[in-house]
């Protein structure tokens, strides 16, 4: 069954977190979150409203926008 894009997201921001050596704590900080709230957008367990996706996005040094095409290359891999 192919994830929600909820769980898309959260999946993929984990990956591009882990991918640049920041642990979770070290990354809702640098993002203004609490790192329950980040575990939980991670997990696809909270719906994150665009300005928390534009927060991430610069977080990991990208635009909202090419957050959005990793999250749909990435769900593009799960559908093949």
């Amino acid at each position: 069954m192919k994830p929600s894009l909820q769980q898309s997201f959260g999946l993929c921001v984990r990956a591009l977190r882990q991918e640049q050596g920041l642990t979770q704590v070290v990354f809702s900080e640098k993002c203004g979150f609490y790192q329950t709230y980040l575990s939980r957008i991670e997990n696809g367990q909270a719906n994150p409203t665009l300005n928390a996706m534009e927060v991430i996005a610069v977080g990991l040094g990208l635009t909202v926008f090419e957050l959005f095409e990793r999250v749909r290359q990435a769900s593009e891999l799960v559908k093949k």
